[in-house]
């Protein structure tokens, strides 16, 4: 039966998960057993709206299933295409910072990551002064079976911005109705979900090792094309290690070249950390900009009285990431962040922070703020 199949997936996950190929604290086997619950919720979803005849969007990855670093600004929608089909999304723009568009030949594994087929974002869509847009594609783009649209609706303001609406429809089967669910239908998409599951585990535990690892701890890269991207989107990576006396920190220009620009740090199961409830990233809308045109985020696990700094939640160590989307113009060394770590102590007298000083009142009114806006648009 592929439900035992399924069974003996989870119980693979699991080994997986309690023997990683990194050292883990207590703490961080905790988080790892609700990233593989996570994972179980979205490899079952994901098999059983699996539907090449009549696609549908599915939300996969949100702040109870994590994968992938995810981008704790961003709504992600995905659907799975079909060979010679014909296909039109339809919808109305909301007010994020940025909603974009990407097929690829296929999903993310550990062998490697798939091809873009195209990528773009709603400034190539005609649409309407209502916010109302619609795209049609199909045989044209010489898609094969296995192909997934994403699309990324990402938002800089918590609270003022706005979700949208979006669909998709196979065109081609527009009016057909659904066959019937057999039993050995459903023992195929359990096998499935194992499949994935398994693989998920897998694919981040060596994604992170071909982009991220490879760079000296404490370092973050020149911005580049994210790799397996968007055209419109530059990200700069890197990784922490830090003592509870050391903090990190972070100086890089507040780009006007890109409406949306947003540092996160992430553990070592390469996804987000506790971005509702801990200040763990942070947009531009979200960051004091200092007089000078930059800003200045500190990493460090105690709270040292800052607007900007981004809470390590008891990692000593993990991963960074920032993101520039929807920009306007190549960026380059000029707009590369720096990175230094200093004694923790020092924080206190150095005169670039002192205009983001914050209260123990005011910081926890940025926390409740955080909590308000991951509700507003949450999917799970």
């Amino acid at each position: 039966m592929s439900v035992e199949a399924f069974a003996a997936a989870v119980t693979e996950a699991e080994r997986l998960i309690r023997n990683p190929p990194f050292e883990i604290s207590e703490q961080e086997l905790g988080e790892g057993l609700e990233y593989l619950a996570g994972s179980v919720r979205s490899s079952v979803q994901a098999a059983f709206d699996y539907d090449l005849v009549h696609p549908v969007l599915v939300n996969a990855t949100h702040q109870y299933a994590r994968q992938g670093l995810d981008n704790p600004d961003a709504i992600y929608f995905n659907a799975y295409l079909d060979e010679g089909a014909s296909y039109v999304v339809t919808g109305r723009r909301g007010t994020a910072a940025d909603l974009s568009f990407q097929i690829m030949d296929g999903t993310y594994s550990a062998d490697g990551s798939p091809t873009s087929v195209m990528a773009f974002d709603d400034r190539e869509l005609e649409v309407a002064e209502d916010g109302t847009f619609e795209w049609r594609f199909g045989p044209e783009l010489g898609l094969k079976k296995g192909a997934t649209l994403i699309i990324r609706e990402v938002f800089s303001d918590w609270a003022g911005e706005e979700r949208g609406t979006i669909r998709i429809q196979r065109l081609d089967t527009a009016g057909v109705p659904r066959g019937p669910f057999l039993p050995a239908d459903m023992e195929k998409r359990w096998g499935v979900a194992a499949k994935m599951l398994v693989g998920r585990i897998h694919t981040w535990f060596q994604f992170p090792q071909w982009f991220t690892y490879t760079e000296p701890v404490n370092t973050l890269t020149v911005p580049r094309s994210t790799p397996g991207g968007l055209a419109s989107q530059y990200s700069s990576l890197g990784h922490y290690a830090l003592t509870p006396d050391e903090a990190l920190v972070v100086t890089v220009p507040a780009c006007d070249a890109a409406p949306y620009q947003a540092i996160q740090i992430g553990s070592k199961w390469y996804v987000s950390t506790d971005y509702e409830h801990h200040q763990t990233s942070l947009t531009r809308d979200q960051s004091h900009v200092d007089a000078d045109g930059q800003i200045r985020y500190v990493v460090t696990e105690r709270d040292p009285g800052l607007a900007n700094w981004l809470e390590t939640t008891g990692h000593t160590d993990g991963v960074m990431m920032l993101r520039w989307q929807r920009v306007e113009r190549e960026l380059g060394e000029a707009d590369a962040p720096q990175v230094e770590v200093v004694p923790y102590a020092s924080l206190t007298t150095r005169p670039d922070l002192d205009a983001q000083r914050v209260t123990p009142e005011q910081y926890k009114e940025r926390i409740e703020a955080r909590q308000v806006g991951v509700a507003r648009r949450m999917i799970s």
